[in-house]
């Protein structure tokens, strides 16, 4: 049987604007939760980004070790998966990964996954490999990952994975993930609210999807 991320669930990720470093780590977002701008308007994620919780921390998350519990990011649409950047950054970007699938993520110098690529991250398949200490998520290895790139980059497409990789501490203008100020939620996180019945919804159209979670 093939494992999935999330086994039934939609929730998106936003945030504020990148300073020198700035650091997501989706901690305080509710399960399977669109998290729409509960960072502010600066990081805006598309609607099928979700935020979910580990199994251990009461969750519908089926992974383990995550970088800073407990709480990731994953898509649930592979053809909806940007992250707009509305103020841009520089210099680099980084993040934690878990998948059970290859895919590539691109960089680019305009918002919705337009303009030139300015940095391509390949992720490999690497989900389930050599995972020790928490035994009871599927999802349980997380690797880091980074590029530094020449511009300014105003949008990251991570098409492809609908529900077979999961993010964490992803992190602008470092080519390491983690260590970056970690913006505080924006006033429009109680639009949450709001999402959460968008996330209700989608469960329900999605319930046969098995896979983070």
């Amino acid at each position: 049987m093939r494992k999935f991320l999330v086994s039934a669930g939609l929730s998106l990720v936003l945030a504020s604007p990148a300073a020198a470093t700035t650091t997501l780590t989706f901690e305080g977002i509710p399960d399977q939760t669109p998290v729409g701008a509960f960072y502010g308007p600066d990081y805006v994620f598309s609607p099928a980004t979700l935020a979910i919780i580990d199994s251990d921390a009461g969750g519908g998350g089926n992974f383990a070790n995550e970088p800073s519990p407990n709480t990731i990011m994953f898509f649930l649409d592979a053809n909806n998966a940007i992250l707009n950047v509305t103020n841009g950054f520089t210099g680099g970007f980084s993040f934690f990964y878990s998948s059970s699938t290859a895919a590539t993520i691109n960089v680019y110098d305009a918002l919705n996954g337009t303009g030139n690529i300015l940095a391509s991250l390949n992720l490999a398949a690497q989900g389930f490999d050599n995972c020790t200490g928490d035994p009871t998520g599927s999802f349980c290895n997380w690797t880091p990952i980074g590029v530094n790139f020449a511009g300014t980059a105003f949008s990251i497409n991570f098409g492809g994975t609908a529900n077979q990789t999961g993010y964490d501490n992803i992190t602008f203008g470092s080519a390491t993930p983690g260590g970056g100020a970690v913006p505080e939620p924006g006033t429009w996180a109680m639009m949450l609210l709001g999402f959460a019945g968008v996330g209700v919804a989608l469960r329900r159209r999605r319930s046969r999807a098995r896979a983070i979670a």
